[in-house]
């Protein structure tokens, strides 16, 4: 086994910046096979990952956590993509409802620890559980969504996960991913046209107004000490420099050594 940390993937970072998302997930799905998934809320950018996964004809399956409190709209997306792009969705689950954690653990969510032990237990504890299954995990991350993201790398350490981040549309800008959405009718989850800028739990997500930013409808009731659930590692804290444990001959494939992989 080797060490892979943020700081090796910086070359293959500035080569990659330069490749679409479709070539992204080709490379991916190239050199990890069938040890990546992609990882999706059923948001804008994640649809957009769902539809260029089936349009690229990739067998990859879409990891989705259901927290128990997910709209019904957003279910209703989940199902619609599976139905119609002909994608394998895995739903992933908490191992308690949330009834049974808040007779527990009272009402975890209104408090900033609260929020982000709750946060752990319904959506990071059931991707980690199946962390095992995969090499690297696709998101929908991009840096025009502004804050911790604004500096996200194409390629990323998940130590927490033991994989490869792989953000194909990190560089895509707003006008880009509503351009794709429109030209290919992507489908989006109807609570995107009812002001909700970004979708999470329907306990902790709520519209936001024009002149907000796009995640002033997460965790809007505990102020600004709360923006991220910690399910993506990048958006933890820049200063830390986590590193992950694959095989050797992985690692040569990830940094481009073999050129059979570089795209």
């Amino acid at each position: 086994m080797g060490r892979l940390t943020q700081a090796d993937l910086i070359d293959r970072n500035h080569v990659f910046e330069q490749r679409s998302p479709q070539e992204l997930l080709q490379w991916a799905y190239d050199v990890f096979g069938t040890r990546v998934a992609a990882i999706s809320a059923m948001q804008r950018s994640g649809s957009v990952i769902c539809h260029m996964i089936h349009s690229l004809k990739l067998p990859i399956r879409v990891l989705f956590v259901d927290t128990g409190v997910m709209f019904p709209e957003t279910l209703e997306t989940r199902d619609r993509i599976a139905r119609e792009y002909g994608l394998e969705i895995v739903t992933l689950r908490p191992e308690k409802t949330m009834e049974e954690q808040t007779r527990e653990r009272g009402v975890l969510y209104l408090t900033p620890d609260g929020q982000q032990e709750c946060c752990r237990l319904r959506k990071v504890e059931p991707l980690r559980k199946v962390s095992d299954q995969f090499d690297a995990l696709i998101g929908s991350l991009r840096r025009a969504d502004g804050g911790r993201r604004a500096e996200c790398p194409i390629l990323a350490v998940d130590p927490d996960n033991n994989a490869l981040r792989v953000n194909p549309l990190a560089n895509f800008s707003d006008a880009q991913l509503e351009d794709y959405i429109e030209r290919h009718n992507v489908i989006v989850n109807p609570l995107h046209f009812q002001g909700y800028a970004t979708i999470g739990c329907n306990r902790c997500t709520t519209p936001v107004l024009p002149h907000e930013p796009k995640r002033a409808g997460r965790w809007r009731h505990l102020g600004q000490w709360a923006q991220y659930c910690g399910i993506n590692p990048t958006d933890a804290d820049p200063a830390h420099q986590p590193s992950i444990e694959l095989p050797d001959e992985l690692i040569d494939r990830i940094l481009g050594r073999e050129s059979d992989f570089v795209i």
